[in-house]
């Protein structure tokens, strides 16, 4: 279990506030939920083994490029929530941010950016994005990663994915992509003693992105990706 720090405590109390008084959603943009299936094209060979199907909360370490034909159909909403408070990881959050941005341009995704920027609007920033309706959530930067756990747990008909970090008990809503250098998992956990900030580059983030999404367009949610 994360132990429960003063961010979280004041995270989970906005949380309980927003769900007694109501959202104002107004400057959310107005879009409807899809039914349809989302995803085009195929799991290449090697993303990950059929005779040893990922488990709840278990980790798969696709091979390169077998996420490669997988994208999402035209009109894909996308809700991109980003970590905008200082701290030593911005300008990693940069990195991911540019490469969810990135990639939604050559799928032609429609990607909304929802920018938190003082720690007590994580929550607050979180719920505008709910009330998108997005087909997708993505997280990037490590603040986001302790009350993204609180507020998925509640609203498991919307799928998330967490990029560069990972949530300690993901429900089968939240989706991780991460490598080795990355895997940030809460202020409880801290750190990974691995943990470097030199192995965010574009191409590994594109890698992470493409291959998160990827799994979540397929079903295979509730895991960590992890990407070389």
């Amino acid at each position: 279990m994360i132990r429960r720090s003063a961010l979280a405590t004041l995270a989970l109390g906005a949380l309980l506030s927003l769900s007694a008084c109501g959202h104002d959603s107004a400057a959310a943009p107005s879009w409807e939920p899809s039914r349809a299936p989302q995803a085009q094209g195929r799991l290449g060979h090697g993303f990950w083994d059929p005779a040893d199907p990922p488990v709840p909360e278990g980790t798969i370490t696709p091979a390169a490029g077998s996420w490669d034909d997988v994208r999402p159909k035209p009109g894909y909403r996308v809700a991109l929530l980003v970590d905008g408070v200082t701290s030593r990881s911005s300008l990693q959050t940069e990195v991911l941010r540019a490469a969810v941005e990135a990639w939604g341009a050559s799928v032609e995704a429609k990607v909304t950016d929802f920018v938190a920027t003082r720690p007590h609007d994580y929550v607050a920033t979180i719920q505008k994005a709910l009330d998108a309706k997005p087909d997708l959530v993505i997280s990037v930067g490590n603040g986001l990663t302790d009350p993204v756990a609180m507020v998925s747990a509640p609203n498991l008909e919307t799928p998330f994915l967490i990029v560069g970090a990972q949530v300690a008990e993901p429900t089968a809503n939240v989706t991780a992509a991460d490598w080795i250098g990355a895997m940030y998992r809460g202020e409880g956990l801290g750190l990974p003693a691995q943990y470097d900030p030199k192995t965010f580059t574009p191409e590994r983030a594109g890698r992470a992105v493409r291959a998160g999404v990827a799994a979540v367009l397929t079903g295979l949610t509730g895991i960590v990706v992890e990407v070389a």
